[in-house]
């Protein structure tokens, strides 16, 4: 029988005490590992994490937290291969995509780790400049951040078992905060195998970062008012998860990223020959074939002016076209798999849905799989779907408000600049959109129309064909998050990422006394 993964709670490992829950390969169809956290004495998890790693982390300056990240990256990057090895098995992602994951998740600790240098030899941080409270300047009020005395808990989504606990554990233990991750558990081998090798290495203080493996019951439970908890996946457990009695009657902060039906737009006055196209075609065909489509960031709505769809609808499809698609083990495939049947059934019954309002542009049914049996194999082709024109893109609402998780994207044509921002802002909020043209004043101004619905918008223009970091790709120095169906909640942006692991406070007192903080 396939090994069944411990979990670490309490500052011991511990094995679920059923049967477990089968973890597959999703390209061979064979079981690789099982999870299982039956009988884990999760509030006891819980209190060991708050009193004795809590306190160990907050001991530690900011320069020291940032020492320890660093080491944890070294550590990291010794068993990257491995790190590959059961990416490849366990998510079935061709190299390229593996490392989205993986090394963006060690790139994502190295940054936090840099920061605790520049934060320094202290345990607090100043918010803003002090305010004077009277006429004379004697008695003035200063604000300042502190760490929360609680634990972060963290409920991640399946398709970034690397990155996704990194991006959050990172700046929750540079602030001083100590972390329980629940991967999601279809790919949680490589999430506890990472927790496995840090522990194991001895860096962190003990009960500093916890993973529990397998069923998420019990966990909001164990949340005391001092807590955090941090969500990624569907709007349907966030809804959960808001209106759980640790949230609504403790007070227990939480940060969500939801569901996101992602844009991204040609600018009006744009020709057929323009290098925007260009830019827009190889984008969007990167961004539906990249972790075979399992990106929140990924774009899934594709507006262009209603004279070139036809333009694009093509160079896309050739794109689209020259992708091998099948067993990831095989040099020639460019992409994998999606991460399990279940998935695979969601993402052909969203399929379905759109095509009732929509044109197939490109049918990735039709391609064959590389070392795949389609029987066992949870692989699916690209494919583009349509609006047909500008009233078809008005009508066809299922569009703005579907999103399928996999590889497709549709083709939206608009009328002009107005009605392109309206059908845009039919998404109700998103992770991120990006822009194309090449009228610097017009990329600006658009993207200052479309910033208040979206966390992120990604501006490329032709100067910066070589040098932008991609659509879906979340970098630790900016935002990631969004208003509205994206969940409402924000991660990273630098130094910006420890506000949810601090409390803020007015410190109100003489010169003298805030001199000496």
């Amino acid at each position: 029988m396939p090994e069944l993964l411990s979990n670490f709670i309490g500052g011991q490992w511990v094995a679920g005490q059923g049967a477990g829950t089968a973890l597959f390969d999703p390209v061979l169809g064979t079981e690789i590992a099982r999870v299982d956290a039956t009988g884990l004495d999760l509030q006891a998890g819980f209190a060991f994490a708050r009193e004795v790693g809590g306190p160990a982390l907050r001991a530690l300056t900011y320069r020291e937290r940032g020492a320890l990240l660093a080491a944890v990256g070294k550590v990291l990057q010794t068993h990257r291969d491995a790190y590959y090895e059961i990416s490849t098995a366990n998510s079935g992602t061709v190299k390229n995509d593996t490392a989205v994951d993986v090394d963006g998740g060690i790139y994502t600790l190295g940054t936090y780790a840099k920061m605790g240098d520049t934060l320094g030899d202290r345990r607090f941080l100043l918010d803003g400049e002090p305010a004077r409270l009277g006429k004379e300047p004697l008695f003035q009020s200063q604000h300042v951040l502190t760490p929360t005395r609680g634990v972060a808990l963290f409920i991640n989504a399946f398709n970034f078992p690397s990155w996704g606990l990194w991006e959050k554990a990172a700046p929750a233990l540079l602030a001083g905060v100590p972390v329980i991750i629940k991967p999601a558990t279809a790919t949680a081998w490589l999430t506890q195998r990472m927790v496995q090798d840090v522990v194991n290495a001895g860096i962190l203080p003990v009960g500093a970062l916890s993973v529990v493996c397998g069923s998420s019951a019990g966990l909001m439970d164990a949340l005391q008012p001092f807590d955090v908890v941090s969500f990624t996946g569907s709007a349907e457990t966030a809804a959960v998860i808001r209106s759980h009695p640790a949230v609504t009657q403790h007070s227990v902060r939480v940060n969500i990223e939801a569901d996101s039906v992602n844009s991204a737009l040609l600018l009006p006055g744009e020709g057929a020959d323009s290098p925007a196209v260009e830019l827009l075609v190889k984008e969007v065909a990167r961004e539906m074939t990249q972790k075979s489509g399992q990106k929140c960031t990924a774009i899934r709505r594709v507006l262009v002016p209603e004279a070139l769809y036809t333009t694009v609808a093509q160079a896309v499809a050739a794109r689209l076209a020259k992708t091998t698609v099948g067993n990831p083990r095989n040099e020639v495939v460019r992409m994998g798999a999606l991460v399990n049947r279940a998935q695979l059934a969601t993402v052909r019954e969203g399929l379905q849905r759109l095509q009732t309002q929509t044109e197939v542009l490109h049918d990735g049914s039709t391609q064959a799989l590389v070392d795949a049996d389609p029987a066992v194999a949870c692989c699916v082709g690209p494919t583009l779907l349509g609006t047909r024109n500008a009233a078809g893109s008005d009508a066809a609402h299922l569009v703005h408000d579907t999103e399928v998780f996999g590889p497709v994207a549709t083709l939206v044509p608009y009328r002009d600049a107005a009605h392109a921002l309206r059908l845009i802002r039919r998404g109700q909020g998103s992770l991120v959109a990006s822009l194309y043209g090449t009228d610097a004043g017009a990329l600006a101004a658009t993207a200052l129309e479309l910033a208040d619905s979206h966390g992120r918008v990604h501006i490329i223009s032709p100067d910066v064909a070589n040098q932008h970091t991609g659509h879906g790709n979340v970098m630790p120095q900016s935002l990631h998050g969004g208003p509205g169906r994206a969940g409402g909640g924000e991660e990273l942006g630098g130094a910006r990422a420890l506000n949810f692991y601090h409390r803020r406070s007015a410190l109100q007192a003489s010169t003298e006394v805030l001199a000496a903080l």
